[in-house]
């Protein structure tokens, strides 16, 4: 299955070659084609850091297929990132998306390709979603959140197509639909909160219109059971990073035993994700929040 896998860097070396590591790690990386977003310099103190990124990704080898696109002038990760998926999208069906502060489970290319199959023509199912919350209950092998995410994800033409840019238009829908506490997990993410700083200029977040854009249309993601993959991003380093550990998790070590399942959302998982934002200590919510979805 050749399904195109983005992957989206700029300047912190140390993350990309990690990220591409485990990435050839999989079993499925030596048929797949890899496609690399380079944004440029936002200043001139990063240009060394992204020309040494740079030097480092026209010497991957191991994929069936290496591409790069070096921009020529600083998008930032959001402009990055829609610019990015949607030409893919353009002339492919289907796409799994990566940026450079993910390290991935053997079995992460294994469990999006299976499905990306399987959920093809649902059309409520907006993606497929590698990351999983330390959550504090035990989750079945995969279920359904609506909305989506951002940690190492996947999807199809017809559910990007849903993608909205337009924040103000996504605030006034969830309000108009009386669905931002909903949106919030019961009011716990705060999510409707950085869709207003996106409006006001106060953030950059792609991530939080997408997922918006994706609740508004009752569409699902799907999480599996364990985390395939574990974020390495948020050791302060990176241009969107903190230091937090409340999201450390151990990447899965077997593979996931994906079967179709029904698209809803299980009450106790929906619950668990509202406890687990609950419990983040309020000195660190503002953090959280621009990292989770930036």
């Amino acid at each position: 299955m050749n399904v195109p896998i983005a992957l989206f860097v700029y300047k912190r070396l140390h993350h990309t070659k990690q990220t591409v590591e485990s990435l050839l790690a999989n079993a499925e990386a030596a048929s797949s084609r890899l496609i690399i977003f380079s944004d440029a310099p936002k200043t001139a103190k990063d240009e060394h850091a992204v020309n040494e990124v740079r030097r480092y990704i026209h010497s991957i080898t191991g994929f069936a297929q290496v591409e790069i696109v070096e921009r020529e002038v600083n998008l930032g990760l959001a402009q990055s990132i829609i610019t990015g998926v949607s030409s893919i999208l353009a002339v492919e069906e289907q796409i799994i998306v990566l940026e450079d502060d993910l390290y991935l489970s053997p079995y992460f290319l294994q469990y999006m390709h299976k499905a990306l199959v399987l959920y093809k023509d649902h059309e409520k199912v907006a993606s497929i979603h590698g990351y999983l919350y330390p959550l504090d209950i035990e989750t079945p092998d995969s279920f359904f959140i609506r909305g989506t995410d951002c940690w190492g994800w996947a999807t199809w033409r017809r559910a990007w197509q849903k993608f909205n840019a337009d924040g103000k238009w996504l605030l006034n829908e969830l309000e108009k639909r009386y669905l931002t506490d909903s949106f919030d997990f019961e009011g716990n993410a705060e999510y409707t909160a950085m869709l207003k700083k996106q409006i006001a200029g106060k953030n950059d977040s792609w991530a939080i219109r997408w997922s918006a854009s994706a609740f508004l249309e009752d569409m699902y993601t799907l999480y599996p059971g364990k985390s395939l993959v574990k974020n390495i991003g948020m050791d302060g380093m990176g241009t969107h990073s903190d230091n937090i550990s409340d999201f450390d998790t151990t990447v899965a070590n077997q593979p996931i035993d994906l079967q179709l399942i029904d698209v809803h959302e299980y009450p106790l998982i929906h619950q668990a994700f509202a406890r687990f934002y609950k419990k983040l200590k309020p000195s660190l919510i503002t953090k959280i929040k621009r990292r989770i979805l930036k």
